[in-house]
Formats: structure tokens, sequence, C-alpha cells
């Protein structure tokens, strides 16, 4: 859905045009039509041209709507164990090829338990126990 909508009162007159201070707002006319086009990059969203109307053709609301556009869907790469959402599946991919290696696909609270478990072991071979033994 467009930001910048009229409504059937627009007659073209292009006030809304020649008063918008950002340059949002043009205007092409062909093949003997008139097109108004609004541009949302430089729209500074102030409401001059809906405050200049002479036909209350600009329904403005929907310029302060913030509406979210959906830009990409991926798949989603889980926790082994908690299946908390962790990263993108094509992350994943690109983060394997730079390390040369597999990602464990854990949590941050699973991979510090994980961790720890390791510790005692790899403590005792050090000094040549083992675990909870003497």
């Amino acid at each position: 859905m467009p930001y910048f909508i009229v409504n059937d009162n627009c007659n073209g007159c292009l006030s809304c045009v020649e008063n918008c201070p950002a340059s949002a707002l043009d205007y092409v006319d062909r093949d003997g039509r008139r097109t108004l086009r609004h541009n949302m990059t430089k729209c500074a969203r102030c409401g001059q041209c809906w405050r200049v109307c002479p036909e209350t053709a600009i329904e403005f609301q929907h310029l302060l709507v913030g509406q979210w556009d959906e830009v990409v869907t991926l798949k989603l790469i889980h926790c082994r164990v908690c299946r908390e959402p962790l990263y993108s599946a094509l992350h994943e991919q690109n983060l394997a090829g730079r390390l040369n290696s597999n990602i464990e696909a854990l949590c941050p609270q699973h991979r510090q338990k994980q961790a720890a478990a390791r510790l005692p072991l790899a403590a005792a071979q050090r000094i040549g126990k083992k675990p909870g033994g003497k």
C-alpha cells in the first residue's frame, strides 16, 4: 500500500506539488493524462500538501501510520536444545564458510553450559586426574 494516497476529490490542480517544501511531490503529463507522483524518501511528512489541498483530496493519515514493509524472509536456525531462534540459515552458511568449519547451533545459555561442562574434564586431564575422582 502506498503512503501517499489521494481520494476521488483530487482534480490535479497541483497545489500540493507547488507547495511541497521537500519536493517530494511531482507530476507527469503523458498521453493526455496527468499522473501525480510521490517520493517517500524525500517526504518530510510535514502535512503541507494536506493543508493546502483545496479539495481535501489528500489522506494524510497514511503518511503517519509508519507501517512495516516486508523486505526479505529467510529460514531460521534454532538452538538444538531449547529451539530458540538464533540466526538465518544463510548467515550460518556464510559464517561456516569463513571459519572453514561447521557451526554448532546453540543459544548463548546452552553454549555456556556446554563450555562449563567441558572445564572439569580439561582441568583433570591437565593434572592427570579423572573428573570426580582422586
